[in-house]
């Protein structure tokens, strides 16, 4: 899986910056040395700078194209409900959100790596052969999960006009309509976890004050019930599932 992982990540700079398959990165010369009056002298293209710049764009890329931001935003979310605010970490929710995003998106990233990337590797086809056949798995992934309402706005925020089908659709306008769609996915999830929670702070909020012990803080009373409510639900499970099954 780690050696299909690898070269399945590469299309995605591709996807951003479809100028870079211009480069001919196969025939790329990483140092030139050339003859002066001092003696030799060495310089790295600027190709090589290029890349190596675009590299530092590939966390960009995983955030924007794939299902890492609406699974994060729902676990940031349910941990401000629960009220554990560094209860997991943020290295174990990421580490949990990437993860879940992995299982995901495994099924574009196989097409991406069997249609482009093992091609292109085997010289079968051009590095813009390679860039357009990497593009269908992950544009179909974000036309299904991307509204037609905020894919109309940045069409018309954009004057790109009317388009017959997805595949006339820019990345530079399919995108951001992604982004937003999971935006506003994400917060809807949250709200959904969110009232349960608030429903435990409610019954505590006023049990405290209908006994008039004002100055116990109902955040103490009311964690231990809502961690165990969390627990007896397998809710866990539930998330986790749920995240998963929403993009399927």
């Amino acid at each position: 899986m780690i050696r299909r992982l690898l070269p399945a990540l590469f299309p995605l700079l591709l996807l951003l910056f479809p100028a870079l398959t211009h480069a001919q990165i196969g025939g790329i010369e990483a140092l030139t040395v050339e003859d002066g009056e001092d003696g030799q002298t060495y310089s790295v293209t600027l190709q090589v700078l290029l890349l190596m710049t675009l590299l530092t764009m590939l966390p960009a890329a995983i955030l924007m194209m794939t299902a890492f931001t609406r699974i994060i935003i729902v676990l940031g979310i349910l941990r401000q409900a629960i009220g554990t605010s560094q209860t997991p970490s943020n290295q174990v929710l990421v580490g949990l959100a990437f993860f879940l995003t992995l299982f995901v998106m495994t099924p574009v990233l196989e097409e991406t790596y069997n249609n482009a990337v093992e091609p292109y590797l085997a010289e079968e086809i051009t590095p813009e052969e390679a860039l357009e056949a990497a593009q269908e798995p992950f544009r179909d992934f974000m036309a299904s999960q991307t509204r037609d309402e905020d894919l109309a706005m940045f069409l018309r925020i954009s004057n790109t006009g009317e388009v017959e089908s997805i595949e006339e659709v820019p990345f530079t306008v399919l995108v951001p309509a992604f982004m937003t769609s999971e935006l506003k996915t994400a917060f809807q999830i949250g709200f959904i976890l969110y009232l349960p929670f608030l429903v435990v702070d409610l019954v505590v909020s006023s049990t405290l004050m209908s006994m008039g012990m004002l100055m116990l803080s109902p955040m103490i009373i009311s964690l231990p019930f809502k961690i165990m409510l969390f627990v007896l639900v397998d809710g866990w499970s539930l998330i986790m599932g749920t995240l998963a099954a929403s993009f399927f």
